[in-house]
């Protein structure tokens, strides 16, 4: 195996793993900051809460990218500059973000993480950067379940039409 053995962390990146981390990087510092605007426009408690564990989630997982890609001397991405808080009677009311919207732009983006992670698991080599984005899948798993929970309850979730078998009676 030569330089695929012993230490993972002393294996050379691949240019899959490379730019997979590089770009979860850049989406995760994108997402800490888009959440960020988010909670000034949220009004629900629950909602400001599931946002709160959104950033801070993001967050360690910016860090725990940024210090492999620095270990492995890769330039990081530009990340945008961290958002202040608002007072939401501050925003005007056409110019807000409403509940739904942000709980459903919530579940888009953990759907795109969680399918990215599954993708990043699989193409890894190194098992430490492998076990690094499945850790990010569970975690991504477990939010989205507390989302689609809030959501419901909220009456904010708005299903794809339902499917109802029907008893027919066939003819022979």
């Amino acid at each position: 195996m030569g330089i695929l053995s012993g230490s993972p962390k002393d294996e050379p990146m691949h240019y899959g793993e490379v730019y997979g981390v590089w770009t979860a990087l850049l989406t995760a510092n994108g997402n800490v900051a888009a959440y960020q605007t988010m909670r000034n426009h949220a009004g629900d408690r629950d909602l400001q809460e599931l946002l709160e564990e959104a950033i801070k989630l993001g967050e360690r997982e910016s860090r725990q990218l940024e210090e492999l890609l620095i270990e492995n001397q890769i330039q990081v991405p530009p990340a945008p500059p961290a958002r202040a808080k608002a007072n939401l009677d501050q925003i005007p009311a056409g110019a807000r973000f409403q509940d739904p919207e942000i709980a459903a732009s919530l579940t888009m983006s953990t759907g795109a993480g969680i399918t990215a992670a599954s993708q990043m698991i699989t193409q890894c080599v190194r098992e430490d950067i492998g076990l690094l984005f499945e850790q990010f899948h569970t975690q991504k798993v477990a939010f989205a379940a507390k989302n689609l929970r809030n959501s419901k309850e909220k009456g904010w979730l708005i299903p794809p039409p339902l499917y109802q078998v029907r008893e027919v009676e066939y003819q022979r």
